[in-house]
C-alpha cells in the first residue's frame, strides 16, 4: 500500500472496545518526533557531527550497528510526510531542530541552509493548517562542543543559549509552541551514568553538573522564547510513576532514591525553587560539593512555564540492591541501591515495558498534590513499540495493540482531566517508525510504516483510528 492509501478513511477495523474518549473543547491532538530519529541528511547542507553520529560508530553500541544517516530520509520527504500528517488530521506536529544544522561546531555565525530547511518546514506546516511545535534539543548535541566537556561544563550553557537566539529569531514568528529541552534524564543519566545513549559515559559527579547545567540551559532559553517569539514555552520532561516492589523499608527507601533521581531532581528546581532535600540520601558524596551550582541559578530556571510536558509510557517498580562498587570515586550517578523489577500480571510491550494505563492518571494526580503551582499539562510523548508491527499479506498493518495501547492511555488523561488536571493536549510517539536510539531500527513506535529499505510510508491501523478519533474530537465540538 502506498504512503497516500486510504489515508482519510478509518478502516471498519480499527476500533476498540468501548467508546472513544472524549475531551473538552480546545484540547488539541499531535504526533511527535525528533531530529537524528527522522531526518538523515547526515552529512549535507553543511550539518556538523552530533555525539549521536559519534556514539553510532562504536563497535557494539547500537543494534545492528545502525545510525541515523539515512533514518526516515526526512530531510528529503518532509513534504510528503507533512502531507501524511494532514490526512491524518493533526492539529499540530512537534519535531526537533538539530542544532548541529544550525551551527556546526554548536557555536559561532548560523548556517544558513540548516536554517532554511527549518524554515520552509514550519511553512509547510501552517499551509497544511498544522501548529509547529519546536523542540530545540533533542540529544544531538554538537560534537565539538563534546569535545570541550558538553554538558559537563557551564560554557555549554552559553552555547545553548545563543543558539536558541538563533533559532528565535528566524523561526519565532510562526512556531506556535516551543519545548527547550526534552527529557533531560536521558541526557544527563542514560547518556552520562549509565552510558547506553550518546555521549556513552559513566560518570558521577559530572553527571549531576551535567543535569544543573541542563536545567539552567532551559531556564536561559525559556527566558529568551518568551522575550522574543508569540509560542507557548515549555519543557517536555519524562516523570516517572515509581512503586516499590514490596513494603519493605528497604524497597521504600529505594524506591524513595530513585524519585529524587527520576522526578525531583528535575521538578523541584523547575517548580518550586528548590534543590531536593533527599538528594544527599541518594548521591552522598557524589553531591557533598556542587560547585557547578552558583547563586541566582534557581531564578533562572524557575523562569515560568506556559505549559509543562510530560513524555509518559510505563510505571517502574524499584527494589533495592546492594552497592556493586562501594567506591564513591568510580561510583555513577545511577548508582543508587535500586533497581527495576518486572512486573507481573499485565502486558508487556516489544520494550518490555508494563501496560498500565492507570498510573498516567496516578502520576498526573500526584503531581498537581506535589505542585499546587502546576502549570497546564500537555502530554508530549505517548505510545508503545508492539511485536509484528510489520505489513500482512493484505498489505496492512494490523497493529492492534497500539490501538488499544492508544485508546486506553487516552482514556486515563480524561479520567485525570475529571479529577482537575488542567490537560491541553497530546502528542502521539511516534508519527513515524524511526531511529530508536540503542535499539537501531529493531523497534517500531509509529502510526506509519517505514520500510527502511525503499522507504515506503505506510499508514497503520493505529494512523486510521487516531484520525477517526480526532475528526470525532472536533465534530463533537463544532458549532
Amino acid at each position: 500500500m502506498s504512503s497516500s492509501a486510504s489515508a482519510r478513511t478509518p478502516s471498519p477495523d480499527v476500533s476498540v472496545s468501548g467508546g472513544l474518549p472524549v475531551f473538552p473543547r480546545g484540547f488539541f491532538f499531535g504526533a511527535a518526533t525528533a531530529s537524528y530519529q527522522i531526518e538523515g541528511g547526515a552529512g549535507e547542507d553543511g550539518r556538523g557531527p552530533s555525539i549521536w553520529d559519534t556514539y553510532c560508530r562504536r563497535p557494539g553500541r547500537i543494534t545492528g550497528g545502525a545510525s541515523g544517516d539515512v533514518a526516515c530520509d526526512h530531510y528529503h520527504r518532509w513534504p510528503e510526510d507533512i502531507a501524511l500528517m494532514k490526512d491524518l488530521g493533526l492539529d499540530t506536529y512537534r519535531f526537533s531542530i538539530a542544532w548541529p544544522r544550525i551551527q556546526p561546531t554548536g557555536t559561532g555565525p548560523a548556517n544558513t541552509p540548516g536554517l532554511d530547511f527549518y524554515d520552509r518546514l514550519v511553512d509547510a506546516l501552517l499551509e497544511a493548517g498544522i501548529t509547529p511545535a519546536a523542540t530545540l534539543y533533542h540529544w544531538d548535541l554538537p560534537q565539538a562542543l563534546e569535545d570541550t566537556g558538553g554538558w559537563r561544563v557551564r560554557s555549554t550553557v552559553d552555547a545553548f543559549t545563543d543558539y536558541t537566539r538563533i533559532v528565535a529569531e528566524r523561526l519565532g514568528d510562526r512556531v506556535g509552541r516551543w519545548f527547550t529541552l526534552n527529557e533531560p534524564f536521558c541526557t544527563a543519566f542514560v547518556g552520562h551514568a549509565i552510558g547506553r545513549h550518546a555521549p556513552g559515559t559513566r560518570e558521577g559527579t559530572p553527571a549531576l553538573a551535567a543535569a544543573h547545567h541542563l536545567l539552567l540551559a532551559h531556564g536561559h532559553a525559556a527566558r529568551i522564547l518568551k522575550d522574543t517569539t508569540r509560542g507557548d514555552v515549555g519543557i517536555a520532561l519524562n516523570p516517572d510513576r515509581l512503586l516499590p516492589a514490596t513494603h519493605d523499608p528497604a524497597d521504600l527507601a529505594a524506591c524513595a532514591r530513585a524519585e529524587t533521581l527520576h522526578n525531583t531532581i528535575w521538578l523541584d528546581p523547575l517548580l518550586a525553587h528548590r534543590y531536593p532535600t533527599t538528594e544527599t540520601d541518594t548521591w552522598g558524596p557524589l553531591i557533598q560539593d556542587p560547585t557547578w551550582r552558583h547563586d541566582g541559578d534557581l531564578d533562572i530556571i524557575t523562569t515560568p512555564l506556559d505549559f509543562l510536558g510530560i513524555n509518559y509510557y510505563r510505571p517502574i517498580t524499584i527494589a533495592h540492591t546492594p552497592h556493586q562498587d562501594p567506591d564513591p570515586t568510580t561510583r555513577t550517578a545511577t548508582d543508587i541501591r535500586a533497581t527495576e523489577t518486572w512486573q507481573d500480571g499485565v502486558r508487556h510491550t516489544a520494550m518490555d515495558w508494563p501496560v498500565v494505563p492507570s498510573s498516567l492518571t496516578d502520576l498526573l494526580t500526584d503531581l498537581k498534590h506535589r505542585y499546587p503551582t502546576l502549570p497546564p499539562i500537555v502530554i508530549t510523548e505517548n505510545g508503545s513499540a508492539e511485536h509484528g508491527d510489520t505489513p500482512g499479506p493484505d498489505g496492512r498493518i494490523h497493529d492492534t495493540d497500539r490501538i488499544t495501547y492508544l485508546h486506553t492511555h487516552l482514556t486515563a488523561l480524561t479520567h485525570a482531566i475529571n479529577n482537575g488536571i488542567d490537560i491541553r493536549g497530546y502528542y502521539a510517539w511516534s508519527l513515524m517508525d524511526n531511529f530508536e536510539w540503542a535499539h537501531g531500527y529493531t523497534k517500531r513506535f509509529g502510526l506509519i510504516h517505514i520500510d527502511y529499505t525503499t522507504q515506503t510510508r505506510t499508514p497503520k491501523d493505529s494512523y486510521h483510528w487516531y484520525h477517526h478519533l480526532i475528526t470525532h474530537h472536533h465534530n463533537t465540538h463544532t458549532p
